[in-house]
């Protein structure tokens, strides 16, 4: 008994709380950085890439909204001056703001909303999560946005601790940074402040004296650096007035109008549920853990031992004459002196839940459904589903953990075209296939409506030597300077070309429901089956 006890000292000493956070932490680091290079970029990711590469080069960048806000392009583009152009560095700013949201993890716990087993998992979610590492992974503007929320949510929570003006300011660039980044920030920002005005309406959260000057501090600081990065510095002032003052050409103008023209024409819809299916694929454990949080949430303070004491004192009353009126006044002031009382860690799970509830909504009624959307809704999910830790809910959450990882190594360690959801539209590994026979001719024609990532991988001079049709030409044209390589759509192509040879290759790919739709259950464990792809014909010299 007495080595046991010495044991489990020694075990309790070695595996601290810092430490197997610092743990948590260096995990986080290693799967998001980790071979970053692995795969080619995805189709957004080249399209992102190559406007950054493009606006270091020749300094053009004009607020679009079908390609979001311009903090993405200027960090990218800063970091293409710093270390070069590649799919590594292009990934290594998401990579780098993923693995951020620990120390975020760690911060709230300082401030006694978490508790240590809380914080533990609460970051191990976050750093082994399927989609939270693929989308870390990933050039698009949603990482830095979740970032920035997380961020936003920590300085709110350290100014009412606090009361300290500095807070308010990283609250201000906190809500700024997610502004330049996507149109939907501002629903995250109307959740926080709806859920944190009330709070203070209640008195569960209190404002210091000079609360009035902080805001305009902070909104002074929003309006600047909103304006200074959605201009371009200055160079498209039309983007925040207008061309000639019109209203209808301002750049919020146009998000509102472009976004609302997506929403009702639903180029990539689905259901209301469609995130419900990806979270059963990918995020199993945390989806369950949830669902038992918000419930354990919503039932606090209900003892089923209590209500069934007082039906038989009501029981037991009705039977000494006490009026019912009375009797249901003494039932209701037994309610009251039974509520429980809420600490600020109660407060807080409230929050999450709140946040959880309305952002899943929100994407719910989107009309555009694509995967990375999955990660604003997961970020909330990932602290409800560590409300009320206790045995059983940790052993759940570390064999839970085990499917993650195993899921995750999956869909982002893969050198492979994958069969998942998770992709969209990912460029196939094919093309590396492609880009050998293109390196090797010196002389190439592209003739296709589908033809990313191509401007990426062969940016700058490189692209000197591509002659490039938007569709498809007649086989005079396409073979009058002897090419070595002709790349053409596959559902426009040529039979034959006389004195080529043709090889069929995947550009792109994406896992298709309607092909696996009869064995989706099959398909949930052994992850294969047909996939939808943009294929190309490639014709080459023959020698």
């Amino acid at each position: 008994m007495q080595q046991a006890a010495e044991l489990s000292q020694k075990i309790k000493h070695l595996f601290t709380f810092e430490r197997i956070f610092l743990l948590i932490f260096i995990i986080t680091i290693f799967l998001r950085f980790w071979q970053l290079d692995l795969k080619l970029l995805h189709h957004d990711e080249a399209i992102h890439s190559w406007f950054s590469y493009e606006l270091l080069t020749k300094g053009t960048w004009v607020y679009d909204p079908s390609y979001h806000g311009p903090f993405l392009y200027y960090v990218t583009a800063g970091m293409f001056s710093l270390f070069g152009d590649s799919d590594l560095v292009a990934r290594l700013l998401p990579s780098l703001f993923g693995t951020l949201l620990i120390p975020l993890v760690y911060c709230i716990y300082r401030i006694g909303y978490i508790n240590k087993k809380q914080t533990l998992f609460a970051a191990l979610f976050l750093a082994v999560s399927p989609d939270m590492v693929y989308f870390s992974r990933f050039l698009r503007h949603d990482i830095f946005m979740l970032f920035f929320s997380l961020l936003l949510l920590v300085a709110i929570l350290y100014y009412f601790e606090y009361g300290q003006t500095r807070f308010a300011i990283i609250a201000a660039i906190a809500m700024a940074g997610g502004l330049c980044c996507k149109e939907e920030m501002p629903i995250i920002i109307l959740i926080f402040a709806s859920f944190f005005i009330y709070a203070i309406w209640r008195g569960k959260f209190k404002l210091p004296l000079d609360w009035k000057y902080d805001c305009i501090l902070g909104a002074f600081l929003v309006l600047v650096i909103m304006s200074t990065m959605y201009s371009a510095f200055g160079a498209h002032i039309d983007t925040l007035i207008g061309q000639n003052f019109a209203l209808n050409t301002t750049g919020w103008y146009q998000a509102v109008e472009h976004w609302t023209a997506m929403h009702n024409q639903q180029r990539l819809g689905g259901p209301w549920y469609f995130y419900i299916p990806l979270y059963l694929l990918y995020e199993l454990p945390i989806f369950i853990l949830a669902i038992i949080g918000t419930l354990q949430f919503l039932c606090k303070g209900l003892n089923p031992s209590l209500f069934i004491k007082r039906m038989i004192n009501w029981i037991k009353y009705r039977g000494s004459g006490i009026p019912t009126a009375e009797l249901a006044a003494i039932s209701l002031l037994q309610l009251k002196n039974q509520k429980p009382e809420y600490s600020k860690s109660d407060e807080f799970f409230r929050f999450c839940i709140y946040w959880m509830i309305l952002i899943m909504a929100f994407y719910a009624v989107v009309g555009e459904k694509v995967p990375w959307l999955i990660i604003p809704q997961l970020l909330p999910m990932c602290f409800v589903a560590v409300y009320k830790l206790n045995w059983q809910k940790m052993v759940f959450a570390i064999i839970g953990c085990l499917f993650l990882i195993l899921i995750t190594w999956h869909v982002a360690f893969i050198p492979a075209d994958i069969n998942e959801p998770i992709v969209q539209v990912q460029n196939s590994e094919d093309l590396r296939d492609v880009m050998q026979l293109i390196d090797a001719s010196d002389n190439v024609v592209v003739a296709s409506k589908d033809y990313w990532p191509l401007p990426w991988y062969y940016r700058g001079e490189r692209w000197n030597k591509i002659k490039f049709y938007g569709d498809i030409v007649d086989e005079n044209t396409l073979t009058q300077d002897d090419p070595g390589v002709i790349i053409l759509h596959d559902a426009a192509s040529y039979p034959s070309i006389e004195g080529y040879d043709k090889k069929t290759y995947k550009l792109a790919y994406w896992f298709s429901f309607y092909d696996n739709e009869n064995r989706l259950i099959d398909y949930y464990f052994h992850r294969d089956g047909r996939m939808g792809s943009i294929n190309i014909d490639v014709f080459t010299l023959d020698k």
